[in-house]
């Protein structure tokens, strides 16, 4: 059995202290040794994500809340399967559009990471 240190384990510990307690050394920083290139790259990958987050969140909130709550006066002077539209966005049609949102931010975010070298 070799008990020498591997070059694998060089460098996760301090030399021994006078007590013989080997102090951990400083852990490796994710980003030590990018380039700003990366940088760049890695900030313009979650302004884009960010942005996309945030307008399907707000489409999100204009029709569940809006079409659903705010409007729905407006909205129950059309029918839509015989029922009242607002009624039907406020009970079912948020939902469905949710549902496409979620479908629509994994398209898009597999497009984002490919545009920036993310993707599996």
């Amino acid at each position: 059995m070799d008990d020498s240190v591997s070059a694998a384990d060089t460098g996760d510990y301090d030399s021994p202290t006078a007590d013989g307690y080997d102090a951990p050394s400083e852990p490796n920083t994710p980003t030590a040794g990018r380039s700003d290139e990366t940088s760049e790259a890695e900030g313009a990958y979650w302004r884009e994500n960010l942005r996309l987050l945030f307008s399907l969140m707000a489409i999100w909130f204009a029709v569940s809340f809006g079409a659903g709550i705010l409007f729905r006066d407006f909205l129950d002077q059309f029918s839509l399967g015989g029922y009242p539209l607002g009624f039907w966005f406020a009970q079912q049609g948020s939902i469905y559009v949710f549902i496409a949102l979620i479908f629509f931010y994994v398209v898009r975010m597999k497009q984002i990471e490919r545009k920036y070298d993310l993707d599996d």
